[in-house]
């Protein structure tokens, strides 16, 4: 447990004592719990944006219906479990177990007659490693032709009234750029620290291999599309990063079955010209009077399960013998697929971030419970409150970076990439931050470092620097400090509240 989540802890525990007793003593009790929890990624978009097809290939496993209506009525959370269970977490307060039953892998759940708008969330606890460390939480499609169904997941990323959404990360999708995605991501964003910004949103160009109609280089197209994306500065300042996903190919990758994969062998070994008769469209491959050894109703599973852009891509795998078992292809789809550049993400940006994600969340939730009190020690510990999210450096350096996404810090043109470097935004290890290599030699690390320090403390006593710019400075000198820190293997101190001074020892003496 690191410093960040003990203080916080700390704060939460004094909040119990306060409240003893008292209707806020539940909601106080949640909040240390959720110290201790995986890292909570809710998984949003627009319908039919594919959203319950990611969360099946992230977690292995047909969990999430996916079928062609709106399958996502309801919040529904996937965390691991010692058991395969289903809970009912309803509006009152009360909870009760479902049962449930799999329908081709996916999961069918009887409400027992209880209207989905009396429900808060669906929580489905599943035995599965890939669970262990993130919690997946699917949200119903916003813009959805119920608008009760948008509005579930608009109550619950962006809840209002200064309250805390249960969500510390996002994951948005996207078909194409639309402004109702903007808008979305806007709705629940804020300059603030514990409040979603980019450090906490990340963008999927999903349904990548639709872009390109199918064809085999549809993914690349993809990736230029999420490159502009990436540089748009009204999305840059909404989220972290965008990523080209090709979700139907990374599911059907990731529960791949050996019936599937001989089906795919036995077109592969047609003859060329009937095979290319067959993809040259989604009709004329599963055409009733199509020629080849399977059925129509075979062809037709595979292009459910595939799409057109996975079976052209799987096939000359298959007939120039590089994939010659099912998990053989399934690997080389799911590297296809984008689905492991994005896991890559969610633990490099989520997972390495999780106490401070985790963090900030639970003092915006603790922050509504004792706002909403009063008397002198609920106004104590408000201000206590206050002074541990402005004086921690993380905090700090989230701020910095919703203003550096917004332009609002003077930074020099040259310095821009090396802002995002040292924030985080290609890993929190010092290599990355020094823009190295994970294999380099840790004297280099330090050396890039050391001279980043020494660059940001000009920019910080520069006399022709704004306030604005060298208080930016102030921030990144520490933030590299405290990479060297970990470097060399010692404890970062806290960083002092503004205005008050500390002295601590760096790798270049003593600094106030």
């Amino acid at each position: 447990m690191t410093e960040l989540i003990g203080r916080v802890r700390q704060l939460v525990e004094q909040a119990e004592r306060i409240y003893d007793s008292t209707p806020a003593a539940t909601e106080l009790a949640a909040i240390r719990n959720r110290l201790a929890e995986p890292l909570r990624v809710a998984v949003a978009g627009r319908v039919k944006a594919g959203k319950s097809t990611l969360l099946n290939a992230l977690v292995g496993e047909q969990l999430a219906p996916t079928d062609a209506g709106e399958c996502t009525k309801i919040v529904t959370w996937y965390r691991h479990g010692p058991t395969y269970r289903v809970t009912l977490e309803l509006r009152d307060g009360s909870r009760r177990q479902a049962r449930f039953h799999r329908n081709a892998g996916a999961i069918e759940v009887d409400l027992g007659g209880v209207p989905a708008a009396e429900i808060d969330r669906m929580v489905i606890e599943w035995p599965t490693s890939r669970l262990a460390d993130m919690t997946l939480i699917d949200t119903p499609g916003i813009e959805s032709i119920s608008t009760d169904v948008s509005a579930r997941t608009m109550t619950f990323l962006a809840p209002g009234d200064e309250r805390a959404t249960d969500a510390d990360a996002v994951v948005y999708l996207m078909r194409h750029l639309h402004a109702t995605d903007l808008s979305f991501l806007e709705s629940f964003h804020d300059a603030e620290v514990a409040k979603a910004n980019p450090i906490n949103a990340i963008g999927v160009l999903s349904r990548a291999d639709e872009i390109g109609v199918g064809r085999t280089d549809a993914m690349r197209s993809a990736k230029r599309i999420a490159e502009r994306y990436r540089l748009d500065p009204k999305l840059r300042a909404l989220c972290q990063t965008v990523l080209p996903v090709a979700g139907l190919l990374a599911e059907t990758a990731t529960t791949l079955t050996e019936d599937e994969f001989r089906a795919l062998e036995t077109l592969a070994n047609q003859p060329r010209n009937e095979t290319d008769e067959l993809m040259l469209s989604a009709d004329r491959f599963i055409a009733d009077h199509a020629t080849g050894k399977l059925t129509p109703l075979e062809r037709r599973h595979l292009l459910d399960r595939f799409g057109i852009f996975g079976i052209r891509v799987a096939l000359p795998l298959i007939r120039l013998g590089r994939c010659a078992r099912a998990r053989d292809l399934a690997d080389t789809l799911i590297g296809r697929s984008g689905v492991d550049a994005l896991r890559s993400e969610l633990l490099e940006r989520f997972g390495a971030r999780r106490d401070i994600l985790q963090g900030r969340s639970a003092l915006l939730a603790l922050d509504a419970v004792v706002g909403a009190a009063t008397g002198p020690e609920a106004r104590e510990l408000s201000r206590e409150i206050e002074r541990v999210a402005a004086g921690e450096h993380a905090f700090a350096e989230i701020r910095l970076m919703n203003d550096h996404r917004r332009g609002l810090i003077p930074f020099p043109s040259g310095d821009h990439e090396m802002v995002e470097r040292l924030l985080g935004v290609h890993g929190r290890s010092p290599a990355a931050m020094a823009g190295l290599a994970p294999d380099a030699p840790p004297d280099d690390v330090r050396a890039s470092l050391v001279e980043a320090v020494e660059h940001w403390r000009r920019r910080q006593e520069s006399p022709l620097s704004t306030r604005e710019l060298s208080e930016a400075a102030r921030i990144l000198v520490r933030t590299c400090e405290g990479a060297l820190e970990r470097l060399d293997g010692r404890t970062q101190p806290a960083m002092p509240l503004r205005g008050s001074k500390m002295t601590y020892q760096t790798g270049s003496g003593a600094l106030t």
